[in-house]
């Protein structure tokens, strides 16, 4: 069964692969147009989306240092 969490953590692979650097600029826009729309559920999931890729660009940062 998947859950949420796992959804959201396949959205965020998702734009890493569709977009690279960009990703988190891309989900950056899809929670402002969430916003807009005042779909706020929808804007938690991809502020959430946005935590789960600044964790992994601070993770390969880490690892690139060392």
């Amino acid at each position: 069964m998947v859950d949420d969490d796992d959804l959201t953590a396949r959205e965020a692979d998702r734009l890493i692969t569709e977009f690279g650097a960009e990703a988190t600029l891309h989900a950056a826009m899809k929670a402002q147009k969430a916003i807009q729309q005042k779909d706020f559920a929808r804007c938690a999931r991809w502020k959430r989306i946005l935590e789960i890729l600044a964790d992994r660009t601070a993770a390969n940062s880490a690892i690139a240092k060392y």
